[in-house]
């Protein structure tokens, strides 16, 4: 009795520090967010004053100072969702389709392809830019969202992810019954396979959109015209006037481009849980 008094409160501390320290990471992920919000509503001279806590009542006063300066809201937003959607939707597909391949398929050089892959993932993407760029400037593709969009097929990281996902929550068995069913390789990909791996696309979708819709460095080099400026692109160009910058303008335009991030994972972290929740169900 008195050994299972002692677990049971050994659990309860466990569990009290457990707490604690998720108590702690949300506030970690939330506090930055919030004084944002706070920031968005404030005038420069009290934002250079200090933090606070409360919301100022400068909010319309900002706005104003944000659309005069040349902040296309709406323009940037178009193409930050053009650029981010059917990047991410590219690098979604393309790579499940890779780690099928990898996972199903046994062929010559796989072990290589798959070393290859790891390699590429561990390699920074700046190392490879200035070739990227002549590339692309050979190609007569700056000032283009083409270069944006389709080097998202390629993405090693996800093709990784995807393919240990599949190790462990795809047998091979089924893609061999719906082989003897008469369905062929596109249909079982696309029918079979990708129902299965909507807990892990959905992850993988929500970093791949974040990645693409706060990319900042690509477009600011590749992209000149100011009608295909993407949202963190206009947010720097606030800061370009010298004599007086607007802090709460500035705030308030950061703020305004992240609501998409939080609704595309609003959007999506449903299909994690769900899937989640699915999968630790044994029949």
């Amino acid at each position: 009795m008195k050994k299972q008094q002692t677990y049971s409160a050994y659990l309860n501390t466990r569990r009290f520090f457990i707490y604690i320290a998720m108590a702690f990471l949300t506030l970690l992920a939330v506090v930055p967010i919030y004084l944002m919000i706070i920031n968005a509503t404030r005038s420069t001279e009290q934002i250079n004053a200090g933090i606070s806590l409360f919301p100022g009542s400068n909010l319309s006063y900002n706005w104003n100072a944000l659309t005069s300066r040349g902040f296309q809201i709406k323009q940037g937003f178009f193409n930050s969702a053009f650029i981010a959607v059917i990047s991410t939707f590219l690098t979604v597909y393309f790579s499940a389709m890779t780690a099928y391949g990898i996972h199903i398929y046994n062929f010559k050089g796989k072990k290589i392809l798959w070393s290859a892959i790891l390699i590429i993932m561990m390699l920074p993407a700046s190392l490879s830019f200035i070739g990227f760029y002549q590339f692309m400037s050979r190609m007569r593709l700056l000032d283009n969202f083409i270069p944006l969009i389709i080097p998202a097929v390629c993405a090693a990281s996800t093709v990784m992810f995807i393919r240990q996902y599949m190790q462990s929550m795809l047998p091979k068995e089924l893609i061999e019954s719906s082989r003897m069913d008469g369905a062929g390789e596109l249909r079982t990909f696309n029918m079979i396979v990708l129902p299965v791996l909507t807990p892990a696309l959905s992850a993988q979708a929500i970093f791949a959109f974040v990645a693409s819709w706060n990319n900042f460095f690509t477009p600011f080099v590749l992209i000149s015209s100011q009608k295909k400026y993407t949202l963190p692109m206009l947010v720097q160009a606030l800061r370009g006037d010298i004599y007086r910058t607007e802090y709460g303008g500035i705030y308030l335009g950061i703020a305004v481009s992240i609501v998409p991030i939080l609704i595309f994972y609003a959007l999506m972290s449903r299909y994690i849980i769900s899937g989640v929740a699915s999968g630790g169900v044994k029949e």
